[in-house]
């Protein structure tokens, strides 16, 4: 049976991101602040994920602490503001309502109040963005994020919007169109080039992989021909065993066996494999 590069026993594989808990200077991953997005790839948001990837349970201490500081930080409108200070961007909500909704709170109705302010707050073009632009104010920066409304979808796909119509299908076009035109797009500039076609695992950042993930939740784009070319292209990274090897895994976790870089990763291949169940 293949094994990830680190031992299999469950309090080995997640003890590496359990360490850096209090790293941040706060509990949890946060910040003394209550930030819960700095410190990546460890900070509050990222290591909830990683443990999910790993397979810790929602019952866990540690998620516990995580997940009600991320509730904390909802607002009654929905929106979660992720710093003290933070802007209300959609991103943000969307970063927080993909890793509840992984731990299943979908049905909690702060969860619907997020996925309902996401919803009312959908770019013109389809997609989402934010108003701050890192990269001047040129044509390209009125485009939707592509890489907020891959989170915003990933969101979605714990709800019956997953069904697609609306909101949902403006959007997996808006990034199946981007698999068209490559160029960097929205206020952060998010492209599709060398960097992005690299497999990425876990899903941290806009990438091939991830977006291919994403996508295969919709009907939309499962019938569409670039959803499909993405795949391919998505299937050449497979090794000869059919695992998916991490090529450029965060340079923060290159100590963690689950997504050491070359390596084929059993816990990236079952993400692939959810694809193709999907299909």
């Amino acid at each position: 049976m293949q094994r990830d590069h680190d031992c299999d026993h469950p309090s080995i594989r997640h003890r590496g991101i359990l360490a850096k808990r209090h790293d941040n200077g706060g509990d949890f991953w946060a910040t003394k602040d209550g930030r819960l997005y700095v410190g990546n790839p460890f900070s509050t948001l990222s290591s909830l994920l990683m443990l999910y990837e790993l397979g810790v349970r929602v019952s866990h201490e540690a998620v516990r602490g995580g997940v009600a500081l991320v509730w904390k930080a909802s607002r009654d409108d929905g929106r979660i503001r992720l710093a003290p200070k933070a802007p209300l961007y959609p991103c943000y909500s969307a970063e927080a309502a993909r890793v509840l909704g992984r731990f299943g709170f979908a049905p909690d109705q702060r969860f619907q109040r997020t996925i309902a302010s996401l919803l009312e707050s959908a770019h013109e073009s389809g997609g989402w963005r934010c108003n701050f632009t890192k990269f001047g104010k040129g044509p390209e920066t009125r485009c939707a994020n592509p890489g907020a409304t891959l989170y915003v979808l990933d969101a979605l796909r714990f709800t019956e919007h997953v069904k697609g119509g609306g909101e949902t299908d403006r959007a997996v076009e808006s990034l199946l169109d981007h698999w068209d035109v490559r160029r960097p797009i929205g206020p952060c500039h998010y492209g599709i080039g060398s960097l992005f076609m690299q497999v990425e695992y876990p899903f941290l950042r806009y990438n091939l992989f991830f977006y291919v993930y994403v996508l295969s939740f919709y009907a939309r784009a499962r019938g569409d021909a670039r959803f499909h070319d993405a795949l391919a292209t998505l299937q050449t990274k497979l090794d000869v065993s059919g695992n998916i090897v991490v090529e450029r895994p965060h340079r923060g976790l290159g100590n963690l066996g689950f997504c050491a870089r070359g390596r084929p990763s059993r816990l990236a291949t079952a993400r692939y494999r959810e694809i193709l169940k999907n299909l």
